[in-house]
């Protein structure tokens, strides 16, 4: 897959996080339902990235409007992330991130930084990886081709969600 094809999706890190947590979600998402602004959840990790690592020097790198990384030095790019509830997702989003990188010649490693438990998880982009990154963008494209959001799928963790009134309200 080249990058080229990412832009026809407006493929984000984002939505391939929300891919690993709720195709649901992600559908709305890419319709522009943004739900996030109202939950307090998605407000404290907005506020946890933008307060950790103060002395990092370089923050927030954005790549062709799509792709926005957390923080970038010689070797990795790192994701900040509130807690390790959805690690799955954030391990395929940081993979993503490697991924559209490595299509740009850029070989980084990732790393995801849990700062409120003072732990951090090294992502390395494998071809298994990159075999289900690939899987991954094809069901999204098929997800996001629908005119009609996949059903709700009741999850242990829906009722946290920004968007459990929209699905079972």
């Amino acid at each position: 897959m080249t990058v080229g094809s990412f832009d026809a999706l407006h493929l984000t890190g984002v939505k391939i996080n929300y891919f690993f947590v709720c195709e649901r979600k992600l559908w709305f998402f890419d319709r522009g339902i943004r739900m996030e602004k109202e939950s307090d959840r998605v407000f404290l990790g907005k506020l946890l990235d933008e307060e950790s690592f103060p002395r990092k020097k370089r923050r927030r790198i954005t790549i062709d409007e799509l792709i926005t990384i957390d923080m970038v030095d010689d070797r990795t790019i790192q994701e900040i992330k509130y807690s390790r509830a959805f690690e799955k997702a954030s391990i395929m989003q940081v993979g993503y991130y490697l991924y559209y990188l490595r299509n740009l010649g850029i070989e980084k490693e990732g790393v995801i930084l849990y700062p409120r438990q003072k732990k951090r998880k090294r992502v390395v982009l494998t071809e298994t990886m990159v075999q289900e990154l690939e899987e991954a963008i094809r069901k999204i494209q098929e997800i996001l081709s629908r005119t009609t959001p996949p059903p709700p799928a009741s999850k242990p963790y829906c009722r946290k969600c920004a968007y459990f009134e929209l699905c079972f309200g």
